[in-house]
């Protein structure tokens, strides 16, 4: 959603339900009406859910999502990505990012698979993927 839609994100799950125990464990974890990109997805393992239902359930509630695992947004007073484009991408990581890419894109998923494979942070996937100019798309709690 653009940012001109901000605090309007019910809208965009028309007769969507809200499941009071992951309700309830978003309220346990937000502050300010926001939540954590790691702790929505702590309270899906913890309820056996997958994290787009998190993510359905938080929009449901009007709550934000900040700090995303991948740097893309929720970061300072202006809510910026503060991810950066890696100053060296190895050749294997390159190649690891292509392969896992869905078309001219890599998906949040993708993107943290990659980086349990290669040993590496979900930032520095996400860095790489900026060097690259490969755009980042599908997050799994539905943010973008």
């Amino acid at each position: 959603m653009a940012h001109e839609d901000a605090g309007h994100y019910a809208a965009k799950h028309p007769g969507g339900k809200i499941d009071k125990a992951i309700a309830d464990a978003i309220a346990g974890k937000e502050k300010e009406g926001r939540i954590t990109c790691v702790a929505a997805h702590a309270i899906a393992k913890k309820q056996a859910c997958s994290p787009q239902v998190v993510g359905l359930n938080i929009d449901l509630l009007e709550k934000r999502i900040r700090r995303c695992q991948l740097g893309l947004f929720g970061y300072g007073v202006k809510k910026k990505k503060t991810v950066k484009p890696a100053a060296m991408v190895t050749e294997n990581l390159k190649t690891a990012i292509r392969e896992a890419m869905d078309g001219d894109r890599i998906t949040c998923q993708a993107a943290w698979e990659v980086a349990k494979k290669m040993s590496l942070t979900k930032l520095e996937v996400s860095s790489a993927c900026e060097a690259m100019e490969i755009r980042l798309s599908k997050c799994q709690l539905g943010a973008f």
